[in-house]
């Protein structure tokens, strides 16, 4: 798995570049420090799996860059990794494509259990019990058991950001088919937005795992 890190601080780049080739013999890493090493590695390999993003960079928002990103690989999953963790934070970059938003603060053992999630195409994020009770998603139905195969497809595509668009480029779909899709889960989940989607998911798979 090739992995693009970019994080504004040498002294965190380094480090965490080690924790993440931990995880895995066929795990590699291409870290960078700033906005335009970051576009001119796309430029060199095409073929990246995950993108582990740093919100605060020096010269560039990593919110403008997210999108920037999202828009020009809109297949690929992008991860958010930031120290920050307030609320606010977390539902922007998940409502901006993020998949997920591991904080950088956490312990090596938290850290490394996020990112093994992300890394194997799952979601995380932090605990949302700051948010509004409003914004806080409830799954309707644990364990999603009515979706159809093509609706657990499209929840997947959904949860790595992609736009409907993108989504409709897979055999037998069309824009207005995956929206009803989209629409289904969302009904089934209980929320009203892919961003509530997201941070629903992920609390769901938290309590599985405090559970087990």
């Amino acid at each position: 798995m090739k992995i693009l890190l970019m994080v504004d601080h040498r002294l965190i780049l380094a480090p965490l570049s080690h924790v993440i080739e931990a995880l895995g013999k066929e795990v590699s890493v291409t870290a960078v420090d700033h906005a335009d090493a970051a576009r001119a590695a796309f430029k060199r390999q095409t073929d990246f799996d995950r993108v582990l993003l740093d919100l605060h960079l020096g010269e560039v928002s990593g919110f403008d860059l997210l999108d920037e990103f999202r828009a020009d690989y809109p297949a690929l999953p992008i991860v958010v990794i930031s120290a920050s963790e307030q609320a606010a934070d977390v539902m922007r970059a998940i409502d901006h494509g993020a998949m997920g938003f591991v904080p950088k603060r956490s312990g090596t053992d938290l850290l490394t259990e996020a990112l093994q999630l992300v890394l194997a195409g799952g979601i995380d994020v932090p605990p949302l019990g700051c948010l509004p009770q409003q914004a806080m998603p409830q799954p309707a139905k644990p364990g999603l058991p009515g979706l159809t195969p093509r609706q657990s497809a499209v929840l997947a595509s959904l949860l790595q950001g992609k736009p409907n668009k993108i989504i409709a480029r897979e055999p037998d779909s069309a824009v207005a088919t995956v929206k009803d899709h989209v629409a289904a889960v969302l009904k089934l989940l209980g929320v009203s937005s892919r961003t509530q989607a997201v941070l629903a998911v992920g609390q769901l798979v938290q309590g599985k795992s405090a559970a087990s």
